[in-house]
């Protein structure tokens, strides 16, 4: 069983929008058994779940911000853990605990900048961590191309000593998707196209030996 935590202790960086599509392209795509569990009293992740269509693959949903990981159905192949925000200390290193990769999604401020370099300093520090029992990578994420804050955003993240794997773009596809409970990669193709490609190197990390202790 496979655990992906998608972890930063900054909020509103976009964890949950992570979660939900990489739950969604493990079960769509790579036609995996896929639980998400969601650690954040807000339950975004969860009520993204509520409107998944009965069609769809089915992806289990474990209310972790109640229950932790205690009912994590055992037949899953993999499991996206959308981590809450304000994780330090002993919550962080308990987190940490139940992953096997770590992604960090970082908007581009400077604000979210300062806070993802002294998250990663925490994070880099934890027991876990430390022994190389688990992988993180960053990723650019609600990016507008083009633009100065991009530039420096990438800057940043380029010089982390950190794998720094995608750069995912500001889009209304990651609404309308949301709203459906669906992912982008269940989206049409002349809709989500430019998605999709923004997702192949992330998703290729993910994939590899790369991500995994």
């Amino acid at each position: 069983m496979r655990h992906i935590m998608v972890l930063n202790s900054k909020g509103g960086c976009g964890k949950s929008t992570l979660a939900t599509n990489l739950a969604s392209y493990f079960a769509a795509e790579a036609e995996q058994k896929v639980a998400l569990v969601d650690y954040d009293p807000q339950a975004s992740s969860l009520d993204w779940l509520a409107r998944r269509p009965a069609s769809r693959p089915e992806i289990v949903g474990v209310a972790g911000f109640e229950e932790g990981m205690k009912h994590l159905p055992r037949s899953a192949d993999v499991v996206i853990v959308d981590a809450p925000a304000r994780s330090h200390g002993p919550e962080l290193t308990d987190l940490v605990r139940h992953a096997e990769t770590i992604l960090v999604p970082v908007l581009p401020s400077t604000i979210d900048m300062q806070a993802a370099a002294k998250f990663l300093d925490e994070l880099k520090k934890v027991g876990k961590v430390e022994r190389k029992g688990v992988k993180i990578a960053v990723v650019a994420n609600r990016v507008r191309e083009y633009t100065l804050i991009y530039e420096e955003l990438d800057a940043f993240l380029e010089k982390l000593r950190v794998p720094y794997i995608g750069v995912l773009r500001e889009a209304q596809n990651y609404v309308r998707a949301y709203t459906r409970g669906l992912g982008v990669w269940e989206l049409p193709e002349y809709l989500a196209w430019p998605d999709w490609e923004q997702w192949e190197p992330l998703l290729k990390w993910v994939e590899s030996k790369r991500s995994q202790p």
